[in-house]
Order: C-alpha cells, then structure tokens, then sequence
C-alpha cells in the first residue's frame, strides 16, 4: 500500500474548482450521466494513470484510447459508484485498492448526449488489471506521466470538423478528443506539465476519424 502523494490531493482539490468551457457546460434538461475514472498510481517508472483502448468493434468511441468508465446505474452510487463499477468490468480493476479524492465538475459531450463526471482517484494498492471485458476494452496500460509530459509525445490534432485540440501518441496509444482534453488539464494541475511545441498540429488520421464516426 502506497500512501496518498501530497501533489495528487491537492490537484484533486483545484480540479473540483476548475472552470467549465462554454461548450461543455451541461444542458438545463437531458443528458445522460456518465463517469470515469482517472486512476493515478506509483508504478515502475513514477507517477502513473490508468487507461483502455477501447474495442474497435465496439459500439462507443470504437478504438479510442480513454479512462475507464461509463453511464451511471440507478444502483450506483452516484458518478463514484458509477466510475468504479465501471472500471472493475472493464479492467479488473478491485475498487477496495482505490481511495477516491474528489470529482471535477460534469462536462457535457454533444456528440454523444453525455453528461460526464470525471472521478479522481489513488490507487494505493495496485492489482493486475487486464482487458476483463474483450467486447468494450482492447488493451489496458497503466501510461507513465513522464511518458505522457514528454514533448515528443505531445502534438494538437485537427479533426475533420475543424476542431483542433491537444492529443498524446503513448505506448501505442493515439489519446486526443475528450481524454486528452482532461488528460492535458490534469498534468497541469498536477504541476508535470513540461513546455511542448503547441504549433505542432497533425490531421486526425482517416482510419480513426472512420471509428470515430460508427
């Protein structure tokens, strides 16, 4: 068991302060709720974060890199319940070895009608964690911060639509859209962000923008 890192507390803290962008600011009315989890560890090679690649012939976000998650139940309890749930399904994850430190405010996904809350947690006593449900989950890699701040893994994409946000290319991975997003503000708000070439901006790759788009 590893104790909870001073750093990790008190980004948990400022991220359930941070500000909504205009565009993802939830709905009056409609929406479904969702969570997922930003599990942070200590692995091998320092501060770490659990992530999936999601199936490729899954029905949502096909082949996408993410943090486990998904819909909240009417059995959970609430966006933690729902995050945890979620990760033990999809990674095997055991939710006894995780302490969560607090939620950062619901973001909402046009494109998907989803009201996420991301869930910020400690994983204070790691288990093996494996791809525990093949038809949603492909992989599951526990990504190195250092890896992750790396300037030469870090880059903009543009999307199709114009849309140009910041993305990760890790362990295999192609992480951009909503995880990046979270990802890029959450190294921030850890203190291990690193200056990167943000005039450093590629095309989403056809291939994935034709996943993206089932």
């Amino acid at each position: 068991m590893t104790d909870v890192p001073a750093w990790i507390t008190d980004a948990a803290e400022k991220a359930g302060r941070s500000p909504v962008p205009p565009a993802m600011r939830p709905p009056r009315n409609g929406g479904r709720r969702a969570a997922v989890l930003l599990l942070f560890g200590e692995g091998p090679a320092g501060p770490d974060i659990l992530l999936i690649q999601r199936s490729s012939t899954g029905r949502n976000h096909a082949g996408q890199p993410a943090f486990p998650g998904g819909g909240v139940d009417p059995d959970d309890d609430g966006p933690v319940g729902a995050a945890l749930r979620e990760a033990a399904e999809e990674t095997g994850l055991d939710p006894e070895g995780v302490e969560v430190l607090g939620t950062m405010p619901e973001l909402y996904l046009s494109h998907s009608d989803n009201r996420v809350t991301p869930v910020i947690g400690w994983w204070h006593t790691p288990c093996a964690v494996h791809a525990a449900s093949p038809d949603e989950v492909e992989s599951v890699e526990r990504v190195p911060v250092a890896e992750l701040v790396d300037p030469a893994n870090r880059f903009k994409l543009r999307h199709p639509s114009g849309f140009v946000g910041p993305a990760f290319r890790v362990r295999g991975l192609l992480v951009w859209g909503f995880t990046a997003g979270v990802l890029d503000g959450m190294l921030a708000t850890c203190g291990f962000e690193v200056p990167w070439d943000r005039s450093r901006i590629e095309d989403l790759p056809p291939d994935v923008v034709n996943l993206a788009s089932r």
